[in-house]
């Protein structure tokens, strides 16, 4: 007997909500370790161009390892090594609130944030070095120059693969489910195995995946649009 479709499923009742349900937290995970992640990877940023040498080693240290080694690997290193590496009081602190929502967003917050790192450093190259200088002559401290010369001319000119890094990120966050966190893949596998038809389930959650990945995009085309007009004039 052929696979029998039954897209009222998925579209309607109490596993649409599921579906539903996932999706946010699938945005709320993401939007939470984006911001962070985007806070983490300036400071590394800074930190690598600094030029005292500790913090450039530790910086560097940061962004090889972990854009080196699988998220997949991180994530199961912070749900399951956090309480030998972090102190007592976090881990105690962690495990009132929501552990494996904590954890993933933990291991995504770093993972992107060296991404994020490196992009911005290459955004911080392509402003002229007498910027700096010039900052620096006004009497700002290093701190100071980036924080009101040089980092908001960087962030506009990477913010598209900025934008492409948070949409990774969106993406990468489906691999949390492996750890239990209920995000949109998580249900979705749910779906498909209180009804096996896995196909409708997965089907709804690409879409839902695609919607946000086809929003951010066109995001991205608008926004080079607008920059390169305003360079050409």
């Amino acid at each position: 007997m052929g696979y029998q479709f039954n897209w009222s499923l998925v579209l309607t009742g109490e596993y649409r909500d599921w579906l539903l349900d996932g999706f946010v937290l699938t945005l709320k995970i993401s939007g939470i370790a984006g911001i962070c992640a985007l806070a983490l990877g300036t400071l590394v940023a800074v930190m690598r161009l600094s030029r005292v040498k500790p913090l450039e080693w530790l910086s560097l240290a940061f962004t090889e390892f972990f854009r080196n080694t699988p998220l997949l690997v991180q994530i199961f290193f912070w749900y399951f090594g956090s309480e030998a590496f972090l102190p007592k009081a976090v881990n105690q602190w962690l495990y009132k609130q929501d552990f494996e929502f904590a954890a993933g967003t933990i291991a995504l917050t770093v993972y992107s944030s060296a991404f994020i790192a490196e992009e911005l450093r290459s955004g911080i190259f392509s402003i002229p070095k007498n910027q700096l200088e010039a900052s620096r002559a006004t009497g700002l401290n290093f701190f100071q120059a980036y924080r009101f010369v040089i980092l908001p001319q960087a962030f506009r000119i990477v913010i598209p693969p900025l934008i492409s890094q948070m949409l990774n990120l969106l993406k990468n966050s489906s691999l949390v489910m492996t750890i239990g966190v209920m995000e949109l893949t998580y249900q979705a596998r749910q779906v498909e195995s209180f009804t096996f038809h896995g196909f409708e389930a997965f089907t709804v959650a690409t879409m839902l995946y695609l919607a946000v990945s086809l929003a951010v995009s066109f995001s991205i085309t608008m926004y080079n649009k607008h920059f390169l007009h305003q360079l050409r004039y």
